[in-house]
């Protein structure tokens, strides 16, 4: 059964149909959407400061969500895919977005709409990314456009995809 704790008085609230991996950690000021799936081995730590999911999210294995204490805070949108080990600290990531593996996104930072930050990507404190842009590298610089639609159609894809992987885990 995955981790669930309170901290400093707060206590994470999950949404209707999300599954939870057996080791997967929610702490404190946390607030997830319906349908959304964390997978093994990611830290959701909500303690210093609050992190807000969407619905249809999916945060896969080894990823890690913190802030900066009263500094930072954690807002992610509808049908966003969080790569395997990413780490995610005190950024904005809006609808539809997603962060490739191995990706790093920073304090303050803001992933727009539909955008997508390639696997092992560094997006700095501060950066913004703007909607359907492609952005790749350390430091993560722009690459190119992308066509809203076909990227909304693969990250609904990919998140809905996460969905389903869920379900193969309920217990009978």
């Amino acid at each position: 059964m995955a981790i669930i704790k309170s901290v400093r008085g707060f206590t994470p609230i999950i949404g209707k149909n999300c599954f939870l991996a057996d080791n997967a950690a929610v702490i404190g000021d946390v607030v997830m959407g319906d349908d959304c799936s964390i997978w093994f081995s990611t830290v959701i730590r909500g303690d210093v400061n609050s992190i807000r999911m969407g619905n249809c999210v999916n945060v896969q294995d080894g990823s890690v969500l913190h802030t900066l204490y009263q500094k930072s805070t954690i807002e992610i949108g509808d049908h966003v895919s969080i790569g395997h080990n990413v780490v995610i600290h005190g950024a904005k990531i809006k609808d539809y977005a997603l962060i490739g593996m191995g990706a790093v996104v920073m304090d303050d930072a803001e992933v727009g709409e539909g955008a997508i930050v390639a696997a092992g990507s560094v997006v700095l404190s501060r950066t913004k990314i703007g909607p359907h842009e492609l952005w790749g590298g350390c430091p993560a610089k722009f690459i190119k456009m992308v066509e809203p639609e076909k990227a909304k159609e693969m990250n609904i894809k990919i998140a809905n995809n996460y969905l389903m992987y869920s379900k193969w885990y309920e217990e009978e």
